[in-house]
């Protein structure tokens, strides 16, 4: 079943989510997990959002996936083989779990940059995070019903594009780098 979009004030309790869940990652995880990592609105301070928890885990290499499916499944979450982004890996929690969702990316790459960058710039540029949170409340509002999940998402997309150009003059203005793994 396809739920509407909801956004929500910044909860203080985000973080300590992420680190219960990440924790749990890492012991099952160990070494194949390079990095975990808090991303999306939740890992931004003061940043509304949709109440879902973000997690990142970076991997050497995305094949075989079993080296990193199996740990996740026991640590459990449910792998979604219908996503259809091939430079990722999706899990969701299980049913009745409090929802989680988490990438698994190879390190290195742009799909793996991409979400630590724009978290990272967004908690340098408050504003820049306030007019996020103003565009996601607007386009939750414009697309209630459940089947415009998709809507949502597509109007979001001049906004982070413009935003990750913005991100990208401030890395390399600053010689920014990605900062130590969240777990």
């Amino acid at each position: 079943m396809v739920e509407r979009i909801v956004i929500v004030a910044y909860d203080p309790s985000w973080p300590s989510l992420f680190r219960s869940v990440a924790s749990r990652l890492r012991h099952a995880l160990g070494d194949i997990a390079l990095r975990i990592d808090h991303i999306g609105s939740t890992a931004i301070q003061g940043l509304d959002a949709k109440p879902i928890i973000d997690i990142q885990i970076s991997v050497a290499s995305l094949e075989p996936i079993d080296q990193f499916k199996v740990p996740i499944e026991q640590a459990g979450f449910v792998h979604r083989a219908d996503n259809i982004e091939r430079t990722k890996r999706f899990f969701r929690e299980r049913p009745g779990d409090r929802r989680t969702h988490v990438h698994v990316r190879r390190a290195g790459t742009f799909s793996e940059q991409f979400p630590l960058l724009f978290r990272e710039y967004l908690r340098a540029h408050p504003d820049r995070a306030q007019q996020y949170a103003a565009l996601k409340r607007d386009l939750a509002a414009r697309y209630s019903e459940p089947d415009e999940r998709h809507l949502y998402v597509e109007a979001k997309v001049p906004f982070t594009w413009e935003t990750i150009h913005l991100a990208d003059n401030w890395a390399q203005a600053i010689g920014w780098e990605p900062p130590p793994s969240d777990a």
